[in-house]
Parts: C-alpha cells; sequence; structure tokens
C-alpha cells in the first residue's frame, strides 16, 4: 500500500526520539511503547492493512473457478471442478490443492486478522490518554471495517461464522472456544457493525489519488461493503425455505422473505442517492484504462487494496494473457475465456448473438461486437500492443499449417490456451511479463458500477423493472458503448439482462463465482463442459480454402454437488475446537 507503506517507513524513523532510536533493541518492544502513541499504534493498524489479499499474486483466482474460464488442469480449479473437494486436516483453503484462491478462505488466516483488529481495539481503549479523540474514533472505525471485511470474505464461502469481539480468555474454555453463529446471526454482525461506522461518520467518504491516506478504508467502502452483504444474502441459495447447501441455519435462513431484497436495494439506493453521480462516485469515462496505475483512486473506485511495485508489487501479468508475444514466451497463460462467456458479449447495436437481428454472422464472430469485447478479450486475429512492447502483436490461435502460430490451440497440457482466447482485462500495459511483483496497478473490490448492478438487481427483484432499475441498467451500459435496453421489459426479462450485464461488465473481477453461487445456478452450469473455438482452414495445406470456425467441447469434465454451495470448515479446526459445526454435506 503505497501512503500507508510510506506512512510505516515515516514511522520507523522519526515517531521515537533519538535516544529511544539510540538505546532502544527494536525486537524488544513492549506493550507500553507500542501504544503510547499514534505514530506507534498506527505500525500495529498498517500491519492490519497488510494482511488484506493481495489478489494479483495468485496464479488461481475464483474466475478459474467458474464457467467462465478454463484453467491448466493442474491447477486447484480443476481439482475442485471435479467435485472432490473435502475438509482435510492440513487444506485450509479447502478447494483440493494447494495452488487455490484461497487468502480469504483461510480459516486460520481470517482468524488471526480478527484477533488483531480486536487487539488494536482493546488497546486503543486501553491507552486512550495517549490519543487524540479525533485519531482515536477515526482508527476504531478503520479497524472496525477491517474485521468486517474480513469476516465477510469467509462468510461468502463457510456461511455462518464464530462472531469474536473480544480478545480470548485462556482461563474459560467457553470464553476460548467459540461455537458458530448462524448465516443469520453473522449477517446482522457484519451490517450492524457497518451502521456504526456510517452513524459515526468518522472516516472520509472518498479519497482521491495522491493524498496521504488513500488505501484506508471510508464511508464509501462501508456502505458498499454492507451494500453487497445484503444483496448476497437475499438472494436465492440463502433467501429461501431450504438454502442451497442445506436445510441448515448454519447455511441461510431457512425462509424467504422478500422484504431482504427490499432492503438491499435501499442500501444501494442510499449509496447512489448520498455518494452518486459524480458525488464522488461515479463511472469512470475510459473503461479500457480503469485499471491502470495512473489512474488509481479515480471516481469508480471505491474500496481497494494498495501495491507498490517490487516491494509489495503484483505478478499480475506473468499469470494471465497471451502466452506467446512476438515470438518469446512471456505468461503462463492461466485465464482463458470459455466460448460461454465469448457469446455473452453483444454486438455493437447492443444486441445478444442469438438475436436473428443482431447481424451476428457464425463464420465471422469477432466483427461488429460490442466494445467491451475488444476491450477485453484477445481472439483469433485480434491486435495486441501494450506500452512495454516495442511493437505490435497479432496473436493468432487457429491451427495453421502453413503459417504455424505458437499461440495456436492444440488442446494439450502447455501454457496455450484450449479455449482459442485469452484476455487483457486489467492487465497493467506498462509491465512486461515474467519481470516478478514489479506492477504497482492497485486491486479494486469494489467499483461504482457494480453498485449501479447491484441496486439494478435488488430493485428489479423488490419491486419489478421501475424507471430506476432503467436508469442503472442504462449508466452501465452507455459507458460501455452500447444502446438502452428495450422498453417493457418482464421482470424475468429484466432478470435476465441483468444477469447478463453483470457477467459481461464485471467478468474476471473474483464475481462470477459469487454470482453463480447465491443465484443458484453453479449447480446448472458447472455440471456441463465448457467450449473453446476451433479454427480451421478449408484447405489446410495452402490456405486457400475459407477459415471455418467450430465451437467445440473442452472434454473437461466438470461436477458440482449440492454441498459445494459452501465450503466445508477445515477439519483440523474442527478437531481444536470441538464447538465448531460442519457445514451440510461433509
Amino acid at each position: 500500500m503505497k501512503y500507508i507503506k510510506s506512512i510505516f517507513i515515516l514511522i520507523l524513523l522519526f515517531s521515537c526520539n533519538k535516544n529511544f532510536l539510540e538505546k532502544t533493541d527494536k525486537t524488544q518492544l513492549t506493550d507500553a511503547i507500542q501504544w503510547a502513541s499514534e505514530g506507534n499504534a498506527d505500525i500495529f493498524l498498517n500491519d492490519i492493512y497488510g494482511s488484506l489479499p493481495n489478489y494479483w499474486n495468485q496464479p488461481e483466482n475464483l474466475d478459474n473457478f467458474t464457467d467462465d474460464n478454463d484453467a491448466g488442469f493442474y491447477y486447484t480449479s480443476n481439482n475442485w471442478k471435479q467435485g472432490i473437494v473435502a475438509a482435510s486436516g492440513t487444506d485450509y483453503t479447502v478447494w483440493g490443492g494447494i495452488t487455490g484462491s484461497g487468502d480469504l478462505t483461510n480459516w486460520p488466516a481470517i482468524f488471526t486478522a480478527v484477533r488483531k483488529c480486536n487487539t488494536f481495539m482493546a488497546e486503543v481503549e486501553a491507552n486512550a490518554a495517549n490519543f487524540s479523540p479525533e485519531w482515536k474514533q477515526k482508527r476504531l472505525d478503520e479497524v472496525r471495517f477491517l474485521r468486517t471485511f474480513f469476516y465477510s470474505e469467509l462468510w461468502m464461502h463457510l456461511g455462518g461464522l464464530p462472531l469474536i469481539t473480544n480478545l480470548p480468555n485462556r482461563s474459560d474454555s467457553n470464553g476460548l472456544y467459540y461455537p458458530r453463529s448462524t448465516f443469520a446471526e453473522t449477517v446482522n454482525f457484519i451490517t450492524s457493525n457497518l451502521d456504526t461506522i456510517l452513524l459515526n461518520g468518522h472516516l472520509a467518504v472518498k479519497y482521491n489519488h495522491g493524498e496521504a491516506d488513500a488505501g484506508r478504508a471510508t464511508l464509501g467502502a462501508a456502505l458498499a461493503l454492507k451494500s453487497w452483504v445484503q444483496l448476497y444474502a437475499a438472494s436465492p441459495a440463502y433467501n429461501a425455505a431450504q438454502p442451497a447447501a442445506g436445510p441448515d441455519p448454519l447455511a441461510g435462513y431457512n425462509n424467504f422473505d422478500a422484504q431482504r431484497w427490499a432492503d438491499a436495494a435501499a442500501t444501494l439506493k442510499q449509496f447512489l442517492d448520498l455518494y452518486g453521480n459524480g458525488h464522488p462516485y461515479g463511472l469512470f469515462s475510459d473503461l479500457s484504462a480503469l485499471w491502470y496505475e495512473a489512474n488509481e483512486y479515480n471516481a469508480e473506485v471505491v474500496w481497494d487494496r494498495q501495491v507498490v511495485p517490487t516491494t509489495m508489487g503484483s505478478s499480475f501479468e506473468q499469470y494471465g494473457g497471451p502466452v506467446w508475444i512476438n515470438g518469446a514466451y512471456y505468461t503462463w497463460g492461466n485465464y482463458d475465456p470459455t466460448q460461454e462467456l465469448v457469446d455473452q458479449f453483444q454486438m455493437a447495436n447492443g444486441k445478444s448473438i442469438q438475436d436473428p437481428a443482431s447481424g451476428y454472422d457464425p463464420q465471422h464472430p469477432y466483427v461488429g461486437r460490442e466494445p467491451r469485447f475488444y476491450n477485453w478479450i484477445v481472439y483469433d486475429g485480434a491486435p495486441y500492443k501494450m506500452a512495454w512492447m516495442d511493437k505490435q502483436d497479432t496473436i493468432y490461435t487457429r491451427i495453421d499449417k502453413v503459417h504455424p502460430s505458437k499461440n495456436q490451440i492444440d488442446f494439450g497440457t502447455d501454457d496455450v490456451s484450449n479455449t482459442g482466447y485469452y484476455f487483457k482485462k486489467r492487465l497493467n500495459p506498462l509491465v512486461r511479463p515474467g519481470g516478478g511483483t514489479i506492477s504497482g496497478a492497485n486491486f479494486i473490490y469494489y467499483r461504482y458500477a457494480e453498485i449501479l448492478l447491484g441496486y439494478a438487481e435488488a430493485q428489479n427483484e423488490s419491486a419489478g423493472p421501475d424507471a430506476s432499475v432503467y436508469d442503472a441498467m442504462h449508466q452501465v451500459r452507455a459507458r460501455a458503448g452500447l444502446p438502452d435496453l428495450p422498453a417493457a421489459l418482464s421482470k424475468d426479462d429484466m432478470r435476465t439482462a441483468i444477469h447478463q450485464e453483470r457477467r459481461i461488465e464485471l467478468c474476471f473481477e473474483n464475481k462470477r463465482f459469487y454470482d453463480i453461487i447465491r443465484w443458484k445456478t453453479a449447480e446448472n452450469v458447472l455440471n456441463l463442459d465448457r467450449h473453446g473455438m476451433k479454427i480451421t482452414n478449408s484447405v489446410p495445406a495452402d490456405n486457400s480454402g475459407v477459415w471455418v470456425y467450430e465451437v467445440v467441447p473442452l472434454n473437461h469434465p466438470h461436477v458440482f454437488l449440492q454441498k459445494m454451495y459452501l465450503n466445508p470448515i477445515p477439519q483440523d479446526v474442527m478437531d481444536r475446537n470441538p464447538r465448531i459445526r460442519q457445514n451440510p454435506g461433509y
């Protein structure tokens, strides 16, 4: 985190007097010294911020676990998609392997961070005389937000959690071993903590690029997180008489209540009214450049993790994008869009490719598509030029016996895409892949477009497709260069349009996994094989024929079982705490 890291360094250098620096063994810091000043206490807080996951630095992200991406067979996502996930004793990420998207699905890591938050809050209260009221109020709400964020991430994967707000009393087993609270109790805990932050009003609404506190929690982040938790909890997988994972109060509400959709819509509307339309949050004009380092903290960024090149940098560019660029090997090719995702991108006229009036030609499938397709998807024949490249390349994935390409689809076990596609969304154009953690582009957890899409969904489910639903959808579509939706859509048709828009707009941002889980559609889309695009010439000997585009199955079996709507509690956790109960089906 750029500015928080700078604060950390400055504190180490200047927070204490010269005699302290000369005479004190910094390896023997005591509690009295740690909480003696605001600067010293900030060192502890910066360590908590450092626990935020840097999702850039993982060879797999949650999109690999969905129907949008086809990763290599040797990755954890491939194991998970076989339905073999189990509550093993040592695999805290419980994905069925060791390379999965595990930062915030890791039980010990989360509760270590929660304990740090509780320690900070207790010590600041106990040493309140050492701090100004303004500093204390702000920092306590920052930590209250961080603790809530950590809880929310684990809750989405596991359901009800032990709700720990105090430091453990090791002399009392009841105070040391917490049982899991119900799904509903966990939701209420998260939202009530966020309500406290919002009511207090001690945090800034937003920080901008270059400000010293950029990267710290804000009121905008708190309201966005509350709205997402409410939207998630109101969804069919949990807001039902029988939750998707099974009839258990740890797994959902065990009843349906339409008011949950209305509550989510109200919170999202509150964000739009208080902070939206550019005051200070809004849609960034250039969607293709939203994630560029130079555009950090633009109006669309609601909550992110700061990244510093090399010292706290990103290696995201190593893992995705075209494998071979201008004849040289650069990336692992982990992020390969499936044909199912590619087919979701609309035509420039805003019509689905399935619409006979769209103008889509299956033998010229990459002609006339919407701008986001060209900004984010690398297809056969796509021009490819990043700022670090000395010349433009053209990426060919076709099977060409006359002019073979190293990116040619081969359905093999190497890094080359088996789908016929790569992605370029969120890649830092300044960073040459393979250089290590050298990118400084921040990771965005929540952005304003998601607020608009979340409102459209919650309001449509609660009240139907009224004018406000259309307005939210049209803002996202207009920025994407698409025309408005047709008038007078039914509630079901609007739901379909919203789901499609989310899938396109938020693709490869770790959102699709949570959507197919909460919509209770994972059992449909993840029990089917995925597809790629095989392109061959009708006269392969000399390419004198026509290029034929054939959608082909990937032959990568997928299995999704009912229990997989939630991950298991790691067996090691249950062995250590006899009051923890397992999720249904495990």
